[in-house]
């Protein structure tokens, strides 16, 4: 989860790497982005429910296929690039950055749908925007709400009570993240022991 380019999608391809190592069969989710671009709905600061539910709901059949589609093993992971909250979490943002509240009925539906689907995830990793890093596409994001989408995603979380992982940008946050991830999915797994900076 996390806002747009703070790092994403290279952490789960290091994290798919780093299993497909240790002999673990994955599936990673994906481009759920580019394909929501294809669909007549608002994005990003225009998101109302009815694309979030889209959002929610696509992200949910992915990692159902994903998992499906794994061969059979001892260790099956299924990455999924965008879970089911962090739409939830542009939503938020959009509303804040529209100054509009949605309805009740609006909240509680995209809740639900996500509250559903959240026990699914053995272990959320949650990027923390770095204002100083550089977006890939600038044109087509605007940096208040993408700071608000940091925000919402944060504060999310916590709400909720989901526990999580805060990835920042810096090496060692992402090495931790890493390292967590291979903990739960290959517990039998020789301990790795990491050279950690000093300063």
């Amino acid at each position: 989860m996390g806002a747009h380019s703070t790092g994403k999608s290279l952490l789960m391809r290091r994290i798919e790497m780093e299993l497909r190592g240790q002999g673990a069969a994955v599936a990673r989710t994906g481009g759920l982005g580019r394909r929501a671009a294809a669909v007549p709905l608002p994005k990003m600061q225009y998101h109302t429910a009815e694309s979030t539910k889209w959002v929610i709901a696509t992200g949910i059949a992915d990692e159902v296929v994903a998992a499906a589609g794994l061969e059979e093993g001892p260790v099956r992971v299924v990455l999924a690039g965008r879970a089911c909250w962090d739409a939830i979490s542009y939503f938020r943002a959009a509303q804040e950055w529209r100054q509009q509240a949605a309805t009740r009925a609006d909240r509680e539906a995209v809740d639900q749908l996500a509250s559903a689907h959240g026990p699914a995830y053995d272990l959320l990793l949650a990027t923390v925007l770095d204002p100083d890093l550089p977006v890939k596409d600038k044109g087509h994001y605007d940096p208040r709400y993408r700071k608000m989408v940091d925000r919402h995603t944060h504060d999310l979380l916590r709400e909720e009570g989901l526990g999580y992982i805060r990835v920042t940008s810096e090496a060692a946050s992402q090495q931790h993240a890493i390292e967590q991830v291979l903990q739960i999915c290959m517990p039998q797994r020789p301990v790795a022991h990491s050279v950690w900076p000093t300063s």
